[in-house]
């Protein structure tokens, strides 16, 4: 699944301890690099460690990884990104952990129990990184927040950083709003999911077969909006004027159809098991309000107005039906793992694309919020790329990514000139062709830019109250 998703949005990098015993692990000859692998009770993982180590650790955390697929453990997310960090002196270790759909808690516990095996085994790191992307990104900030006498520094790429409990909330937003809008007399459930397959057919067929009206198509934006989808879908396309709701709500609808639905209908039931019941709600919701703060209610109001529809009665019909309630024990299981509390005690630089529709670009606003109220946010630094895509970067971009908080690890302070987008474009493009490519065959610039991407439409820090 981390790669599928980033293969189908022709998207690229980054997609992709309480044990009781670990396997035996085998270094390759005595040839740099040495390559461990093994597994540490039920996790798999790897590790590459250069002839010549300055001392460094990357701990990277993978993607999400759909319900029972195969999960291999794999130092890097990339070969490129893996031969240029070895090629810096930096080793690099990564469990694969040990279950597969959100698995955050076992993440954070084989993570730490792989970091123990590699002070045991290979030696003690003179400093850790903690890296990871989409799912590996709550990761990365769930294990600095639980764990921060472990690391020096924190790279989390296309996180979900608003934290668990606001994104499914967020997605349940979706498909209730999907649901009461586009297929009101079908059988889809949004909670308490019984048969995943079966389900995601359902609202497969269900978006397929609308027919192509204008009432339709403002519905699909209400949705949408709701969820703060971007208007742009491919990264090798031009980005859609803003404007242009016609190609904006295609775009849509792709993000809901070939990406979105797979976690709101099917994978939702990997999650309730884990959580032992739903974890998400919408009772006291108030989608006029949420409609007020997305980025997209410009595109709904002028798509209700050219269909004739009343925005006012769809918005009413929403709150009306708006009764989900979650189970207790499901939400406190999620908060756990994991929501944020802004807590920092080390540099963190985050990065995201600005058209990102599985891990919406706002979620770096949700987590600036919490880092800002804990007076932290001297630690944090933010950066964008202008471009469609869930974890659509350039190995380029990542390395600069890279370049920069080691920087900022040996100096102390950030370097707010090298943080410029300008600057950092320029630093890409100097590593060269090869290295700012998509998926390692697209050619792409780099594309860093100053971007705000407002408020998360769900926010939920840790400590907030349930229904």
């Amino acid at each position: 699944m981390r790669r599928t998703l980033a293969l189908a949005m022709v998207a690229s990098v980054l997609l992709a301890a309480c044990a009781t015993s670990s396997t035996a692990s085998h270094p390759t000859s005595s040839a740099a690099p040495k390559i461990y692998s093994g597994s540490i009770g039920s996790a798999a993982y790897s590790v590459e460690v250069p002839a010549k180590w300055n001392g460094t650790l990357f701990l990277y955390s993978h993607g999400y990884v759909a319900p029972g697929s195969a999960n291999p453990a794999s130092a890097a997310p990339d070969p490129g990104l893996d031969s240029w960090m070895l090629g810096q002196g930096f080793s690099l270790a990564a469990s694969a952990f040990s279950s597969t759909g959100w698995a955050v808690e076992d993440a954070l516990r084989d993570q730490i129990a792989l970091l123990d095996w590699f002070d045991s085994h290979v030696g003690k790191p003179r400093r850790v990184i903690a890296w990871g992307g989409s799912l590996g990104g709550i990761i990365t900030a769930g294990l600095v927040q639980e764990h921060p006498d472990r690391f020096a520094g924190a790279l989390p790429v296309c996180g979900v950083l608003a934290g668990g409990v606001a994104a499914w909330n967020t997605g349940l937003d979706g498909a209730y709003a999907f649901k009461t809008l586009l297929a009101p007399r079908s059988n889809l459930q949004v909670v308490h999911i019984k048969d995943p397959a079966v389900n995601l057919k359902l609202a497969t067929d269900a978006i397929a077969a609308l027919p192509q009206t204008a009432q339709v198509k403002a519905r699909i934006a209400l949705v949408s909006a709701l969820t703060d989808l971007p208007g742009w879908f491919l990264p090798n396309n031009p980005e859609p004027a803003p404007a242009d709701y016609v190609a904006i709500v295609a775009a849509q609808t792709q993000w809901e159809s070939r990406i979105d639905f797979g976690f709101a209908f099917s994978y939702r039931a990997e999650l309730e098991k884990r959580a032992g019941g739903n974890p998400s709600w919408n009772v006291g919701v108030d989608y006029r309000k949420q409609l007020e703060l997305s980025a997209d209610k410009g595109e709904v109001e002028a798509l209700y107005s050219a269909a004739g529809l009343s925005l006012d009665a769809d918005l009413s019909r929403l709150n009306e039906g708006a009764t989900i309630a979650p189970d207790a024990k499901a939400v406190d299981y999620l908060q756990q793992n994991i929501t944020f509390d802004g807590s920092l005690s080390i540099p963190m630089l985050t990065m995201h694309t600005t058209a990102d529709g599985l891990v919406i670009p706002q979620d770096e606003s949700a987590y600036a919020d919490v880092v800002g109220k804990a007076g932290k946010q001297d630690l944090l630094r933010q950066v964008f790329v202008h471009r469609a895509g869930h974890c659509a970067f350039t190995n380029a971009e990542v390395i600069v990514l890279i370049q920069t908080l080691i920087r900022r690890l040996d100096t102390g302070s950030w370097d707010e000139a090298a943080l410029a987008p300008g600057a950092m474009n320029s630093a890409a493009l100097a590593l060269g062709a090869a290295q700012n490519s998509l998926a390692g065959f697209l050619p792409m610039q780099p594309a860093f830019i100053a971007f705000s991407p407002g408020p998360y439409p769900r926010p939920f820090p840790k400590g907030s109250s349930a229904p």
